[in-house]
């Protein structure tokens, strides 16, 4: 029997005025995902694709690792869509036979009263079939606790992007500042 474990991370952020827009940033996948993650755990595979080596992680007692290939592409509008195509659990082929991640996520630039802001989703779902003796535990115990292990690796991805877009953006800026177009965008206008 498979069971499901989600999670769910918002994420608002206010972006300092730059000489050049954020969007021009936003179309530029591979910054954005070595923002996301630690660039040792990503290999580009195209200029769409990537793959991520997941820290390991303890599930009541297993130690899995698993990898997951990602899609990240940009909208016109500077949205940058994110979702996995593929996973694979290392050392553990029972897991890896009966596992199944699905990451999707979206960063969209937002103006309001004259502040551009980035607003972001991400959502993850694992469905795994449990071996013996974890199918024996509880669900609720299982359940809470698979719950709360998506929960912290989204927490642990929004803490990195808040703390290194910007400036990752800013470095971007100052090393490009010369060389890009700088083109007026009309952003929607948030709902807030």
């Amino acid at each position: 029997m498979y069971t499901r474990f989600t999670a769910s991370q918002s994420v608002e952020i206010v972006v300092p005025e730059q000489p050049v827009p954020i969007q021009h940033y936003l179309r530029q996948p591979q910054r954005l995902v070595k923002a996301l993650v630690d660039p040792s755990r990503i290999e580009q595979l195209d200029c769409e694709s990537f793959r991520l080596k997941i820290r390991p992680l303890s599930f009541m007692t297993l130690n899995i690792q698993p990898t997951a290939d990602l899609k990240v592409w940009t909208e016109p509008n500077g949205t940058v869509n994110l979702r996995s195509v593929a996973c694979e659990i290392l050392g553990l082929d029972y897991i890896n036979q009966r596992f199944e991640l699905n990451l999707c996520g979206h960063l969209s630039p937002y103006q309001h009263q004259n502040i551009t802001l980035l607003k972001g989703k991400a959502d993850l779902e694992v469905k795994v079939e449990l071996p013996f003796p974890l199918n024996m535990t509880p669900q609720s115990i299982v359940e809470t606790t698979g719950n709360g292990l998506l929960k912290s690796v989204l927490v642990t991805i929004k803490q990195r992007l808040l703390h290194q877009l910007l400036t990752d953006y800013r470095s971007w800026v100052n090393d490009n500042q010369n060389q890009l177009p700088v083109t007026s965008y009309q952003l929607p206008v948030s709902e807030a």
